[in-house]
């Protein structure tokens, strides 16, 4: 999570997501590396993980730096070019059409801003007993080509971690 952030290059000020924030801690993360003059949002398909992030983050919820909306991938309540950032973490393996949901990636994005979709290795992912629960697992090249599609440039980087592959694929709107 700390290297999706890293990745965003984010400065402050900025207008950046965690789309599918789960638990929470990337809006914590991200709420510091945008400082107080910028804005989060934190988007989450689950009720439960909405109210959870709106008692943990309440003081920024009532400040505006942190808005929390329910709401899936597929259809982002954000207007067209409004996040100067995204980040998305282990979520896309609930997606089942990554056309829409990489088509509102792109949308949200605006000109110079940057996404950055994190995914594990999907054969490691394959030996896992909880992706028997509905987990779609998708080749990172299919991944990458799906966002490409979407209208957005790739770059896809290792993330080093002892226990299991990971990759971050930062995107940026083509031009």
């Amino acid at each position: 999570m700390v290297a999706a952030v890293a990745a965003l290059e984010l400065g402050g000020g900025e207008r950046v997501a965690d789309v599918g924030f789960g638990g929470g801690a990337g809006l914590g993360l991200l709420l510091t590396a945008i400082g107080p003059a910028g804005s989060v949002h934190g988007v989450d398909p689950s009720a439960s993980m909405v109210e959870r992030a709106r008692k943990t983050y309440a003081a920024d919820v009532a400040s505006g730096r942190l808005e929390v909306h329910r709401a899936g991938m597929e259809s982002l309540p954000l207007p067209d070019a409004s996040l100067d950032g995204w980040m998305s973490l282990n979520t896309i393996y609930f997606v089942e059409d990554l056309a829409p949901a990489f088509a509102e990636l792109a949308r949200v994005l605006a000109p110079g801003g940057r996404g950055v979709l994190g995914v594990a290795d999907p054969d490691m992912m394959a030996g896992l007993p909880v992706t028997e629960h509905g987990f779609r697992l998708r080749p990172v090249a299919v991944i990458v080509a799906a966002l490409e599609s979407a209208g957005l440039s790739v770059e896809v980087r290792q993330v080093a971690d002892d226990e299991a592959p990971f990759r971050l694929l930062v995107c940026a709107l083509r031009s």
